[in-house]
C-alpha cells in the first residue's frame, strides 16, 4: 500500500466504525475490502491482469466457500447478500471501462463484459464441478490448487513460462517476457488464509462461517498487502461484536498508524538508500562498508515490516477488529528459537499448526529414527518451507537451511546447557543474557545476506567482503 491507499483506509475505517451499525458493518466492510483488492493491485504487464488477479483472488474465495460450508448455506439470506456484493462490486468495476474516461480502480481498462461475463460462467461451473466431488476430495482438490499457483507465482522459472504463455495466447511479443509479469497483490497471505481454513475443515475444528464473514476475513483490506495472518473463527467473533468508535479506541488506534508510518515512510525508506542489495554487493569492497550496509538491511525490513503491521493492526481497530501481532521486539530476543517467537508471529504459528506438528507426529512414527535427528529434519524443513514461502530460489533456500540449522544447534546447545551449566550469579547472567542477544541478533543479521541478494555467488562475495578475506 502507498500514501494514498492507506490514508483512504484511514478515512473510510473512521467513517465505518462511528457511523455504520453492527448490523451493516460487514458488509460494507466487504464492500470496501472487494473495492481495495482491484485498487491496491499493482500494474501487471500482462494486459487488464491489474483486473484478473483481483478477479481470480475473489473467485477462489467464493470457491473455498463453497466446498467448506453446509449443502444449500449459499440460499440464506447473508450470504446471497454476500455474493451479490462481491459479484455486483466486480461487475460494476468491469462496466466502469464504458462509463469512465479513465480507468476505475484498475490501473488499466478492464477487459470487454462479454469477457468478464464468461469469467463468470467459468467459475461458476468451476464451483459446480467442486461440489460434484466428495468432501474430502473437493478440500483436497482445493489446497492443491492454492498450492500449484502459489508455487508457479514463488518460481522465477514457471513465472516467466506463465507470462510466455499469456503473452503468446493474447499475439503480444514474449521478448520482453519477466517472471516480475505475475504480480499477484498479497496471494501469498491470501493462499495461507485460504488453506487454514480448508486444513481445519478436514480436521472437523472449522465453525461454520457466513460467506460476508468469511470473504471479509480473506481479503480485509488492512491486512491485504502484507498481513498478518490470522484465524477465520477469530476474526469472525470480532466481526460479530457489538462495536462502537469510542475516544479512546480511535486515540490507541491512532498512535498505532502513526508509529506505523514513521517507522515505515521515515526510518525503513532512509535505510533503504543504504541497505544492501545487488549493486552494492557487486561494488562495495571495505569490510566496514559491508556491514554498515548490513546492518541498514537488518534494520530496514524490520522497520518496513512491522511499520506496515502497525498500521494494518491501527485501520483494522478503527472498526472492532483486533488483528494478532506480528512483532515483540524480536532482535531483543537471547536465541534464535525467541527470535522466531517474535519475529512474523502469524507466519510462525501458521508453518507450526500446519506443517511443523503434524511432520514432526509423523516423524515419531519411527522409533527407530535418533531424537537428534528428527529435530534436525523437522527444524530444518520447517525453514525451508518458510524461505520458499519467500521464494523458489536458491538464495531463499539457503536462508531458510541457514535458520534451520541456526535452531537446531541452538537445540542441542540448551538440551545441553540445562543439564551441565548452572549460574547463579546475577551479573553473569544478566553478561549471557547480553551476549545471548548480540550472537543471535549478528546470526540473524548475516541470514539477511541471503534474503537481500538475488543469487548465490553474490552472497558468498558479501561474506568475504565482511570477513576481510
Amino acid at each position: 500500500m502507498g500514501l494514498p491507499q492507506i490514508f483512504a483506509s484511514i478515512l473510510t475505517s473512521l467513517l465505518v466504525g462511528a457511523l455504520t451499525p453492527r448490523a451493516l458493518r460487514t458488509y460494507l466492510l466487504l464492500a470496501l475490502s472487494v473495492l481495495a483488492v482491484f485498487w491496491f493491485q499493482p500494474v501487471v504487464p500482462l494486459r487488464s491482469f491489474d483486473f484478473w488477479f483481483p478477479s481470480l483472488t475473489l473467485a477462489l474465495v467464493v470457491l473455498t466457500w463453497f466446498v467448506t460450508s453446509q449443502p444449500g448455506a449459499w440460499k440464506s439470506r447473508p450470504n446471497l447478500t454476500g455474493l451479490s456484493i462481491i459479484v455486483g462490486s466486480v461487475t460494476l468495476i468491469d462496466l466502469s471501462r464504458y462509463t469512465f474516461p479513465t480507468p476505475f480502480l484498475t490501473q488499466t481498462i478492464p477487459p470487454q463484459f462479454i469477457q468478464f461475463f464468461l469469467f463468470v460462467v467459468a467459475s461458476s461451473a468451476i464451483i459446480f464441478l467442486f461440489l460434484r466431488f466428495s468432501p474430502a476430495w473437493r478440500l483436497s482438490i482445493a489446497v492443491l490448487l492454492l498450492l500449484f499457483i502459489l508455487i508457479v507465482l514463488k518460481s522465477p522459472v514457471l513465472s516467466l513460462q506463465t507470462s510466455i504463455f499469456f503473452r503468446t495466447l493474447a499475439n503480444r511479443p514474449t521478448e520482453t517476457a519477466s517472471a516480475l509479469d505475475l504480480r499477484w497483490l498479497g496471494y501469498s497471505y491470501i493462499a495461507f488464509r485460504l488453506i487454514h481454513v480448508l486444513r481445519d475443515k478436514q480436521t472437523g475444528r472449522l465453525p461454520e462461517l457466513s460467506l460476508p464473514d468469511f470473504a471479509t476475513y480473506v481479503v480485509f483490506f488492512p491486512a491485504l498487502a502484507a498481513g498478518p495472518i490470522d484465524r477465520a473463527e477469530r476474526f469472525a467473533k470480532d466481526l460479530q461484536k457489538d462495536f462502537a468508535l469510542t475516544q479512546d479506541e480511535t486515540l490507541l488506534a491512532g498512535q498505532r498508524i502513526v508509529i506505523g508510518l514513521f517507522k515505515k515512510f521515515v526510518i525503513a525508506d532512509a535505510l533503504a538508500l543504504i541497505a544492501l542489495n545487488d549493486a552494492l554487493a557487486a561494488q562495495v569492497g571495505a569490510a566496514g562498508w559491508m556491514w554498515v550496509h548490513l546492518y541498514a538491511y537488518t534494520f530496514q525490513i524490520y522497520f518496513d515490516f512491522s511499520g506496515y503491521t502497525d498500521i494494518a493492526i491501527g485501520i483494522a481497530r478503527l472498526v472492532g477488529v483486533k488483528l494478532p501481532e506480528n512483532f515483540l521486539a524480536p532482535y531483543t530476543r537471547s536465541n534464535l528459537a525467541q527470535f522466531w517467537n517474535s519475529w512474523h508471529i502469524t507466519l510462525t504459528q501458521w508453518i507450526r499448526s500446519y506443517f511443523f506438528n503434524p511432520f514432526n507426529r509423523w516423524m515419531r512414527g519411527f522409533k527407530s529414527v535418533p531424537m537428534w535427528t528428527m529435530i534436525l529434519v523437522g527444524q530444518l524443513s520447517t525453514m525451508l518451507l518458510i524461505g520458499l514461502w519467500h521464494g523458489i530460489t536458491w538464495n531463499f533456500i539457503l536462508w531458510g537451511a541457514w535458520h534451520g540449522l541456526g535452531l537446531f544447534v541452538q537445540n542441542r546447545w540448551s538440551d545441553f546447557a540445562k543439564t551441565r551449566i548452572s549460574v547463579s550469579d546475577p551479573r553473569l547472567q544478566t553478561a549471557l543474557n547480553v551476549g545471548g542477544v548480540l550472537l543471535t541478533f549478528h546470526f540473524v543479521a548475516l541470514g539477511w545476506v541471503f534474503f537481500a541478494l538475488s543469487e548465490p555467488g553474490l552472497s558468498m562475495q558479501v561474506f568475504t567482503k565482511l570477513f576481510g578475506v
